[in-house]
C-alpha cells in the first residue's frame, strides 16, 4: 500500500477536480495503472477520496464523465468493486460481469464502462495481507496467488450478502471516533474482512481449506507463531522471538513445528522470505518496482548471497537473476 493518511475527520480527498488525466495518475498510484478513454462531456468534477488506508485500503471513486477503464494484469493486490451510485459494465479477463460488484486480484485482467454519474467504493487488499491470512490457515504460505474462481459477487447469496453488509459497517467504522482512538479495533476489523471474503467467496484455496476441516487446524500456538514469521519476515527475528509470540517455550515450538510441520521455526521462516524475495523479484521483472538481487536479498535478511542464491534455486528452480529476467 502506499504511504498511510491521517484520518482526522471523515474521509480524505486525494484529488478533486476535472482534469481527468489528473484524476488518473493519483488512482494509478493508489491501486492500479490503468488506461482511461473519455467517452462523453464532463459533468461533474472528479473525485478520489481515502476513507481508510493500512492492512486494507478503501476509497471513493467518481470521474464525472462516462470513462472506459482498462487495467493490465494485476500484479500485487485484489480489489472489490462495491458501487454506490450510477451504474456501469465491468469485463474480468474477457468476461462480462452480471453487475459491476465484483473482485478481481493477481492475474486478472479488468476492463471498466463507468456512466458519468457513477460512484464506487473500492477495497484493495493486499496480496501480502491475503496470503498472511492464507498462512494461518493452511500451515504455510499458500505456493501461489490465491485466484478467485468468481469474479462476481452475488448480493442474492447471503454469505456474499453479509460479508457486503461487514464491509459498509467498515466504511462507518474507520471514520468514527472510535476507530481514530481503537488502532487494534481497526486491525481486527481489517483481518475479519479478509477471513470472512475467503470464506464467503470460492477461490482456488477453498477445496484446500474445506480438506483441512476446523478440526484440522493447527494448534492456536503455532498459528500464533506462523503469523507472527509472516508479518514480522522483514525484521530480524530469532526462535526466541517466534516462541514468545506464540506464547510457549522454543523447545515446545520446535517440537510444534518438527511434528505439525516437518520444519523448523528457522526454516519455516526462511522460506516465508524467499517467498517475499520471489514475490519482489517478479514485480521488478514486471516493471512494477525497481531493484536487484542483492537489494531484494538484503531486504528480507539475507546476507549471504551465495546461500540465498542456493536456497532459492531449490525452492524455485532456477537462480534469483533468473526471475529478475523473466522466468516464472
Amino acid at each position: 500500500m502506499p504511504d498511510q493518511v491521517e484520518h482526522a475527520a471523515g474521509p480524505v480527498s486525494l484529488y478533486e477536480g476535472g482534469d481527468i488525466e489528473e484524476l488518473r495518475q493519483v488512482v494509478s498510484g493508489r491501486l492500479s495503472p490503468h488506461r482511461i478513454t473519455v467517452l462523453g462531456a464532463q459533468v461533474l468534477p472528479g473525485r478520489f477520496r481515502a476513507f481508510h488506508e493500512g492492512r486494507l485500503g478503501l476509497y471513493e471513486l467518481a470521474y464525472g464523465a462516462p470513462v472506459r477503464l482498462e487495467t493490465g494484469e494485476l500484479l500485487d493486490f485484489y480489489n472489490v468493486i462495491l458501487p454506490r451510485a450510477g451504474g456501469g459494465d465491468v469485463v474480468v479477463n474477457g468476461t462480462a460481469m452480471p453487475s459491476p460488484l465484483s473482485v478481481a486480484g493477481p492475474g486478472d485482467e479488468v476492463t471498466m464502462d463507468w456512466d458519468v454519474r457513477a460512484v464506487n467504493s473500492a477495497l484493495a487488499m493486499s496480496r501480502q495481507t491475503v496470503e498472511q491470512a492464507l498462512a494461518v490457515r493452511l500451515g504455510d504460505l499458500p505456493q501461489h496467488p490465491l485466484r478467485f474462481r468468481h469474479h462476481a459477487l452475488d448480493a442474492a447469496d447471503p454469505a456474499a450478502r453479509s460479508w457486503l453488509e461487514l464491509a459498509d459497517s467498515f466504511r462507518q467504522f474507520v471514520v468514527s471516533p472510535l476507530a481514530r482512538s481503537s488502532a487494534l479495533g481497526v486491525q481486527h476489523f481489517e483481518r475479519l474482512l479478509v477471513d470472512a471474503l475467503l470464506d464467503a467467496q470460492p477461490h482456488s484455496y477453498t477445496d484446500a481449506l474445506a480438506d483441512r476441516g476446523r478440526a484440522a487446524l493447527l494448534p492456536s500456538a503455532l498459528r500464533r507463531a506462523t503469523a507472527y514469521c509472516a508479518e514480522h519476515a522483514h525484521e530480524p527475528v530469532s526462535v526466541s522471538d517466534i516462541a514468545q509470540a506464540a506464547r510457549v517455550s522454543p523447545r515446545t515450538l520446535r517440537e510444534g513445528f518438527r511434528t505439525h510441520l516437518d520444519t523448523t521455526p528457522l526454516a519455516y521462516l526462511r522460506r516465508v522470505r524467499l517467498d517475499r524475495a520471489h514475490h519482489d523479484l517478479t514485480a521488478v521483472a514486471a516493471g512494477h518496482a525497481t531493484g536487484t538481487v542483492t537489494d531484494i536479498a538484503c531486504r528480507w535478511g539475507f546476507t549471504h548471497l551465495g546461500r540465498f542464491s542456493a536456497d532459492y534455486r531449490q525452492a524455485y528452480g532456477h537462480p534469483p537473476s533468473a526471475t529478475l529476467r523473466g522466468h516464472r
